[in-house]
């Protein structure tokens, strides 16, 4: 039975929520296998919105597991205040969540840390790190020394290893920024994360044997990606990156699931590009066409609420990205949002010290430094919000979506309209089918 997962392949924010919720109902499971409480997935149906961070974009599907998996980074806190409001909005959740014993805990210290060292910048440029600790928890579990993994708070010697851990950063933060008073308390700490361990008991387990019993039961699975391919720790535009593996290559080793049995990628892209934070952006329009692009498509962040920088869909850097993923299909989002200006332009090349280049640079100061090379349509200004079909679209957006199509060498399966999961188009049948 395939596998499928869902990546982005920008900077992130492309709405992969909506995609895995409207793919959810053909499948058994849903897997996040990276990333933390920075990412934001949205789910919209009808007037219900619903904003996620860790838990999986299937929860709102009857008899679908949703894994968080072990290579993810668990804020319980976070995850807890995710659990109480889908069960205050009637999401019966705990028939539907499972929780790696195996993935690392996000502590304060971790988030002290994320604090003292983000005001270090990167050659005077924030790196957009959402201050949740994600970056440091995931450094530590690298480390190994220091860290804590969500099965150990169910062990007997779980305060001895906070008291252990707690010594050791106040030594280490004391020596590179100001703590606020009473920050670190050991004791407080486990009082705290114990309550939250006994709270998340009951849904947590070995998703590792989990998923490879299901694999080999061939059961349909769907794996959701976090961020986006550009903000890989080791594939995107370091180090103006995430703290995981947010392109194709993290599936593996984030779910433990062999790539055998990853039988199909769809990427997912908007039909423009926007960025949060610092690092290169070679199609960002700091004018007020990117002004337009973002009040349009709401580009603001679902974990921080920043305003996000937009600009032209840039399709060298797709085209990147869904080498990089093995990418068989994408998912084109917010099309609507293009529908109201009267000019579209693609980057389809670079120009890097006087040379066209069709490759996405490998150092983030030789990507700040290039020039776009726009082609320009004329735009179809015809609302499509109510288009369900390929049919109802204007020519104009037809031209669009083939150009894509030949620039980035992977077939448009799904378009998206609007927020809602009716506003989608399927393009050629079921999506989830492994293509030929």
């Amino acid at each position: 039975m395939p596998g499928t997962c869902v990546i982005g392949l920008q900077w992130g924010d492309e709405a992969k929520g909506k995609l895995v919720d409207l793919l959810t109902p053909g499948v058994e499971v849903v897997v996040r296998y990276q990333g933390g409480a920075n990412a934001g997935h949205t789910v919209v149906t009808g007037k219900d919105v619903y904003k996620l961070h860790h838990i999986p974009s299937g929860i709102l599907h009857e008899g679908v597991m949703n894994i968080v998996s072990t290579g993810v980074v668990i804020n319980p806190k976070t995850i807890l205040e995710e659990i109480d409001g889908l069960q205050d909005r009637g999401v019966p959740v705990e028939d539907r969540l499972m929780i790696s014993d195996r993935a690392h805990v996000v502590f304060p210290w971790h988030i002290a840390e994320d604090r003292v060292l983000n005001a270090r910048l990167v050659g005077g440029e924030s790196i957009g790190t959402t201050l949740r600790g994600i970056g440091p928890c995931y450094r530590d579990k690298v480390g190994r020394s220091l860290a804590i993994r969500l099965g150990d708070m169910l062990r007997d010697d779980f305060p001895d290893r906070v008291h252990q851990v707690v010594a050791a950063k106040r030594q280490i933060l004391e020596g590179i920024g100001d703590l606020e008073p009473g920050e670190l308390d050991a004791d407080q700490i486990v009082e705290q994360y114990s309550d939250h361990a006994r709270r998340l008991q009951s849904f947590i387990s070995d998703s590792t044997a989990y998923l490879l019993d299901a694999v080999e039961q061939d059961r349909r699975i769907l794996y959701e990606g976090a961020q986006g391919s550009l903000l890989d720790i080791d594939h995107g535009t370091y180090p103006f990156v995430t703290s995981s593996n947010s392109s194709g290559v993290g599936i593996p080793a984030g779910a433990g699931v062999p790539p055998r049995w990853i039988t199909k990628v769809l990427g997912v892209i908007k039909s423009y590009s926007t960025r949060v934070g610092g690092g290169p952006f070679p199609t960002e329009q700091e004018n007020a066409t990117g002004e337009q692009i973002r009040e349009l498509g709401k580009e603001y962040g679902t974990t921080t609420g920043r305003p996000r920088r937009c600009g032209w869909l840039d399709a060298v850097a797709v085209r990147y990205a869904v080498r990089l993923g093995g990418v068989n299909a994408l998912s084109l989002m917010l099309l609507d949002v293009l529908s109201q200006l009267p000019e579209i332009k693609i980057c389809v090349a670079y120009e890097l010290d006087g040379e066209r280049i069709d490759y996405f640079p490998s150092h983030a100061e030789d990507l700040r430094s290039v020039t776009p090379v726009y082609e320009t349509f004329e735009g179809w200004q015809q609302d499509v919000t109510g288009a369900r079909s390929m049919e109802d679209l204007p020519a104009g957006a037809h031209d669009y979506l083939a150009r894509v199509t030949e620039l980035v060498g992977c077939p448009v399966e799904v378009v998206s309209v609007g927020p809602d999961r009716e506003q989608t188009i399927f393009v050629s049948g079921n999506p989830l089918a492994v293509s030929s």
